[in-house]
């Protein structure tokens, strides 16, 4: 059942955006056109829950600058 699968493979990969991120990046690799799309979304997400495809990791956040050329001065 995909449920399993997703829990599966939601212990390998704990942030679930990242894991659907490499999911659909996977599927989309591996996808062949004469077969169902949901038996390669099962295959991979199998692969996930055993350990392939795991060596991904979050990109770093850059904050950003306050642009104080946008803040308007308060109307008295």
């Amino acid at each position: 059942m995909r449920s399993e699968l997703v829990y599966s493979a939601g212990n390998q990969i704990t942030n679930r955006f990242l894991l659907s991120t490499v999911a659909m990046n996977a599927v989309r690799k591996l996808h062949v056109n004469s077969t169902r799309v949901e038996d390669t979304t099962n295959q991979v997400l199998s692969e996930v829950a055993h350990g392939n495809y795991v060596q991904v990791t979050m990109p770093e956040i850059k904050p950003t600058e306050h642009i104080d050329l946008l803040l308007l001065p308060i109307a008295s």
